[in-house]
């Protein structure tokens, strides 16, 4: 069993190692993870310049920085290694829930996976006052990660875990409105910069990720790649069939 991890965090994330460690529990694991924070730069790819890869020293893992995208961490790394049985992505600090999944680096990993045929979970803690401790939590990841190794479970699946967990519920993903905002401000010297910001306008919806996050619960949502909107496909075809 090759098990592929990596996030968005960077290769020295806290978060990285913890994942690594509960994933060698399953088979041989390599990490392969961005030189840098990659926050919110979704599934996007490096086209512009050649990547490097780099194996270094990561708490004696067989682990690799690339100077890329997470997305072009996870297409480098399966080339590398010739492929793999399961991508892991995470651990995040930070949640993504909802409308994040469209922007989330973590998640981009894991949709980058499916989308080269492998398996993959994405995997983020909400963040609270204190600093994170990922050792209470690996209990739920290995459940997780077991989860996905078995034939009948989802190939592509979004995990959010809440810093005290008191259990699990599989959910869809939250849709709200929000008021996106940019804030400008300036500099100590004067000069302009801009913040993006969003306020959300409405509450979710029980049973969704961001729902199940505040009872306190992992929130494990599936996702799919194929974005069609089959309802009103269905009703644009009955539409055509109609005019016919």
């Amino acid at each position: 069993m090759k098990i592929l991890v990596t996030n968005d965090d960077g290769i020295f994330s806290p978060g990285l190692v913890a994942l690594a460690r509960t994933a060698q529990r399953f088979g041989q694991v390599r990490v392969v993870a961005p030189d840098g924070e990659q926050s919110a730069v979704g599934q996007s790819i490096t086209i512009q310049r050649p990547l490097q890869y780099h194996r270094m020293h990561l708490d004696s893992l067989d682990a690799y920085r690339v100077n890329g995208t997470p997305a072009d961490c996870v297409a480098l790394g399966l080339y590398r290694w010739e492929g793999a049985d399961l991508v892991l992505s995470g651990i995040n600090l930070g949640s993504n829930l909802g409308h994040d999944v469209w922007h989330s680096g973590t998640v981009g990993a894991a949709k980058q996976a499916m989308l080269l045929g492998v398996p993959a979970a994405a995997f983020s803690l909400a963040l609270g006052k204190d600093e994170p401790e990922f050792e209470p939590l690996l209990v739920y990841v290995e459940r997780v990660i077991r989860m996905l190794l078995e034939d009948q479970g989802p190939k592509l699946v979004n995990v959010n875990l809440p810093q005290n967990p008191r259990g699990i519920r599989w959910t869809h993903q939250s849709v709200r409105a929000y008021n996106g905002q940019v804030l400008e401000s300036k500099d100590p010297i004067g000069r302009k910069h801009y913040w993006f910001t969003a306020t959300h306008l409405t509450e979710p919806e029980e049973e969704t990720d961001r729902w199940a996050m505040e009872q306190g619960l992992i929130s494990l949502t599936p996702l799919r790649l194929d974005l069609t909107d089959e309802s009103w496909l269905r009703r644009m075809r009955q539409n055509d069939q109609e005019e016919k």
